[in-house]
């Protein structure tokens, strides 16, 4: 997977401290190291504590090769794992990003194909994967359970220092020239690949397009200059043979950077990795640091082209424009600390000065794409600009960006604002979540790979003292930061992007070119061994792997039972709160299910409208501006959503509401509950030039949305025709609300729309509506309860009468072993004209590749078929469907899964071809059928199922399951005895009862280029 570095904060969002009780903690152990006390192989560096974050750092370095190691000792069971190298092309062949992909095809010790895939179905792994960025790789991998860690470990370490590297490997992740049949030799010539496909998906989505431009020509000077990913039609002169020599240069310890988090001994992981890999290795010197790029003595200006949005909201206004400032050298941390702060306190939230000044004027539809602070580079970065505006607004954007920075000079900042801001970083390190290990190793990586200290950056509080201490002694620090970085720097690009009618045309052009220079120069020799390479790569492919040389786990390592998370069901002014005692770490976290049921059917196709702007729009005394202010001093942030959620017994049931969600620490807790009743009681829905801006911003992201997400929105249409609740989903998140969102973007007038606001709202914020859910610490509990009394108390005062309920509801008890029903009870609608139907949807888009997805009508979570269905759909991914749609038909991605609403989905992304990949979801249920599968695949399936069911929760999630779903310890029990029971007899009999033809209900749906097939054929709704 190919990805550009984020800003640094927002990786602390991640953060989780998941304690463990344990006589020694993790963190205690690693104090007793000593500096330099050598350890198989490894001398200690440093050892700190970092009481910030609950653990304690040990710095290594290895003797032999040089190769650095950072272990996080914490007590969190959710062990990971990274080795990272720092990989600087100099070319856009994609070389680091087509090796990646190429390790994880088989090593010396496994060298089955894609042991990398295999794995993610013999653990228990709770992330797997790898990433190239601009100037490194990186592998990571995390697990609960310790011999699982050790099984990831030694395929990981196989495969990245002693790879296969077959030129097979590379003709499939890579490019390769093949017959567009590979059995007809007749049949043209053509371009095929993973990364060649994913890469044309890629630079299909004109954000990604612009976001490449603007590093290619800020950084010209080194390897930020190309295209690490690897650009379509530079991927075809990538040669095998560089490839390899890629890899002896970069991939060697002496060029790694190695990371291990969690509550496992340090030992035990330098030994193995001492044992199996370093061992082999002497120091060498890579010569991979990448120089300080050569500042410029004066700006530049460039200008891109990309393709039209069909989707966005104005055909004119369609241009971008940004400009982007060089920054400091991020091993800097300190710098780059302020920097980032700087950066959040110049374009966050409707109260910094570049969001008045270029978003609320609404010369364009949101800020550009690149914005903010970008650290993932050497030298990090500051991008300001918009999107969605009209060429002739150039020179204002320009002009308006220069005078906002002269402004700041003058005027600095609010110390409120500045509070806020440090009160969110207070918020970040508090919160947990369940894959800190994940983030710390993303956090980490950029500055580390640059050999700046990672540690330091571990040190938050310390550079917050730091950032107060230069603040009161300097008042303009901030506003000198500005003078010195933007006002007076000369190494800045102004980047324009504007649409080309003819873009696609152009890039089809491009590459047919390509494929004719490559095909040209071909003699009949050379089209007899691509003919036959062919035949062998499609032999290759269709072998049934041995995979008995990986390591795995057996069923039997599962643990049999789900551990038990105690809750409290009671009540607050008559309304249902569910209580969830748990070491939230200083948090109070807060949930409310308000039902739809009274909502007016005309008003529910602006229900994601109404959750958007509920917490933006200002209440009580408060503006927009004074709200978010207020939000950002007391909360985590406050949010709401739609909330569609199937029943578990019956598919044509559901409930249907919106989540309101919000976190504090535990002394804000009042002020938290004081902004929901002046939301429930007082909103404001008095400024349409507000509404106005939101609506823009809104339909932008939703459009941008769908190059990157396109398979989910293959799947909403899909499922649509199949239930109600699916129906009503793809109202609110589908294809249907893009466009829907499209058309209100486009109004002259919102004023219509403004007046709906308060007819939603007597509908969805009425107490008798609600059911809360409050987790917290157990000493914290009774105050939250006492609150919580008081809010309802406040918003039923205030209550407005309540409309007839016109659906037919279904009362189902939020716990069974509760006390009261009436008190505890979920209201699910029953729709009595919705009836199942066949439906296929085709979305003609300017995209190279398809999304493609078919759902079938099956089963609800508590039918005993159900946990068949579940481990089916991993095991024909798996073994059947990664096949022939990724390996064969080159697509990104592709598989099929089970979900909670009872339909089961097959899907595709970044998929070059459509019929084929429809032809091939019904072979996969050919071979489910016929039974083409061993034990051993449904006990891998198994594995995979369960390493999902079992992944960590968070604090601040615990009983969620029941709180939304009503589903009890009790039910998730039951289903794990089933998911152990699931035999080979059980998976063809429901292969055949519900997936086989004339035995389902189905939709289909195709988001994707010109197909002439599907327009020819009536069976399609072409949209």
């Amino acid at each position: 997977m190919f990805r550009q570095g984020t800003a640094l904060l927002s990786k602390l969002k991640h953060f989780s401290v998941l304690q463990r009780q344990k006589s020694v903690s993790a963190p205690e152990r690693a104090l007793q190291y000593a500096i330099g006390q050598k350890i198989y192989g490894f001398t200690v560096r440093e050892v700190t504590p970092v009481p910030d974050l609950f653990l304690t750092a040990v710095k290594l370095d290895h003797d032999a090769t040089g190769a650095q190691y950072l272990h996080a000792a914490r007590d969190d069971s959710n062990n990971l794992f990274s080795v990272q190298f720092r990989t600087t092309p100099m070319d856009s062949t994609g070389v680091p990003h087509i090796l990646e992909h190429t390790v994880l095809c088989g090593s010396r010790r496994f060298p089955c194909r894609d042991p990398f895939f295999k794995m993610l179905n013999r653990s228990l792994s709770t992330f797997m994967n790898a990433f190239t960025a601009s100037d490194y790789t990186m592998y990571p991998f995390s697990t609960q359970n310790a011999k699982d860690f050790q099984n990831l470990l030694s395929v990981y370490l196989d495969a990245v220092f002693f790879p296969c590297l077959r030129e097979l490997d590379f003709w499939q992740e890579g490019w390769r020239l093949e017959h567009a049949n590979p059995t007809d030799p007749s049949s043209p010539l053509v371009f095929k690949g993973v990364v060649f496909n994913e890469m044309k998906g890629a630079f299909s989505d004109n954000e990604r397009v612009y976001a490449q431009h603007l590093q290619n020509k800020l950084l010209p000077d080194h390897t930020y200059s190309v295209v690490s990913g690897g650009e379509p039609l530079a991927i075809t002169d990538l040669t095998w043979d560089q490839l390899r020599q890629f890899h002896s240069t970069h991939y060697h310890p002496s060029n790694a950077r190695f990371f291990t988090y969690g509550d496992l001994p340090l030992e035990q992981h330098l030994k193995q990795i001492q044992d199996e890999a370093l061992s082999k290795f002497q120091r060498t010197d890579p010569n991979t640091a990448v120089p300080a790029q050569k500042l410029w003595d004066k700006p530049r200006e460039e200008h891109v082209t990309c393709s039209p949005d069909a989707l966005a909201p104005d055909p004119i206004t369609q241009n971008t424009l940004c400009v982007s400032y060089l920054l400091g050298d991020i091993t800097d941390t300190f710098e780059a600390f302020t920097l980032n702060l700087l950066s959040s306190l110049m374009i966050s939230g409707p109260n910094s000065p570049f969001y008045k000044a270029l978003i609320e004027p609404k010369i364009g539809t949101d800020f550009s794409s690149v914005v903010g602070y970008d650290g993932s580079t050497r030298q990090a970065s500051f991008s300001v600009g918009l999107q969605g505006m009209s060429e002739e607004d150039t020179e204002r954007v320009k002009s308006i960006i220069s005078q906002t920075i002269d402004d700041i000079v003058t005027t600095g900042f609010e110390e409120e604002r500045i509070e806020a801001l440090l009160h969110k970083i207070e918020i970040q390190m508090k919160h947990q979540s369940t894959s800190f290990g994940l983030a710390l190793a993303s956090y980490i990586a950029s500055c580390w790979n640059h050999d700046g200290d990672p540690v330091e950056l571990l040190k938050i509080s310390e550079n917050v003292s730091r950032f107060r201490q230069c603040l009161q002694e300097n008042p303009r620090f901030l506003q000198d930061k500005v003078q010195r970085y933007f006002k007076e720097n000369t190494h800045r690009l102004t980047l324009s992007m504007s649409p080309d009618e003819l873009y696609v045309e152009k890039q089809r052009s491009l590459e047919q070119e390509k494929l004719q220079q490559k095909t040209q120069a071909l003699t009949a020799t050379d089209c007899q061994d691509i003919y036959q390479k062919g035949l062998q790569l499609l032999s290759e492919q269709s072998k049934t792997q041995d995979v008995s040389c990986l390591p795995a786990l057996k069923v039997s390592d599962i643990a049999p039972t789900i551990p038990h998370t105690p809750v409290e069901v009671g009540t607050a002014g008559g309304v249902p709160v569910l209580y969830c005692e748990q070491p939230t770490n200083g948090m109070v976290y807060f949930r409310a299910l308000c039902n739809l049921n009274t909502l007016p059917e005309d008003l529910k196709i602006y229900v994601p409208l109404f959750c958007n702007v509920i917490t933006k729009l200002g209440c009580g005394n408060m503006d927009y501006r004074q709200q978010a202010q207020r939000m950002e001093l007391k909360t985590g942030g406050m949010y709401v959503a739609p909330q569609i959620i199937s029943d578990t017994d019956d598919l044509d049931l559901y409930e249907q509401g919106i989540l309101l969600t919000s976190s504090c620490l535990e002394r804000n807790l009042p002020d938290m509950l004081h902004l929901w009743s002046e939301l429930f009681n007082s909103p404001r829905f008095d400024d349409e030039e507000r509404l106005r801006v939101l609506v823009m911003m809104s339909a932008q992201e939703l459009s941008n949305g769908i190059s990157y997400s396109g398979h989910m929105y293959a799947m909403a249409r899909a499922a649509r025709s199949l239930t109600p609740a699916s129906d009503l989903l793809e109202t609110f998140t589908g294809m249907d609300q893009v466009k829907f969102m499209k058309r209100m973007a486009e109004m002259t007038d919102l004023t219509a729309v403004l007046r709906k606001l308060p007819r939603m709202k007597r509908h969805l914020f009425n107490p008798e509506n609600m059911r809360c859910a409050v987790n917290a610490a157990p000493q914290k509990m009774p105050d939250a309860a006492v609150e919580l009394e008081g809010f309802m108390r406040n918003i039923s005062s205030h209550k407005k009468e309540r409309k007839p309920v016109r659906p037919v509801i279904v009362e189902r008890p939020l716990d069974p072993q509760a006390p009261s029903r009436s008190s505890t009870s979920r209201k699910l609608v029953s729709e009595a004209h919705f009836k199942p139907c066949q439906m296929k949807t085709y979305f003609e888009l300017p995209y190279p590749v398809n999304f493609i997805s078919e759902c079938v009508r099956t089963v609800p979570f508590t039918h005993e078929d159900y946990a068949s269905l579940c481990i089916l759909g991993r095991m024909m991914t798996a073994k059947f469907l990664h096949g022939e749609i990724r390996e064969k038909g080159g697509a990104y991605g592709g598989g099929a899964k089970m979900g909670g609403n009872g339909l089961f989905s097959f899907y595709s992304y970044r998929d070059p071809n459509c019929s084929q990949t429809l032809s091939a979801f019904r072979s996969g249920v050919d071979w489910a059928r016929e039974g083409k599968f061993t034990q051993q695949d449904v006990d891998e399936a198994k594995l995979s199922v369960f390493s999902a069911v079992d992944a960590p929760v968070a604090p601040s999630d615990k009983g969620l399951n029941l709180f939304l779903n009503g589903l009890t310890d009790e039910q998730k029990q039951i289903h794990r005895e089933r998911l152990f029971a699931v035999t080979h007899t059980n998976l063809t009999d429901v292969a055949a009862r519900y997936l086989g033809i004339g035995q389902r209900t189905c939709g289909v749906a195709v988001l994707g280029p010109k197909n002439d097939n599907i327009k020819k054929d009536p069976s399609w709704i072409v949209k």
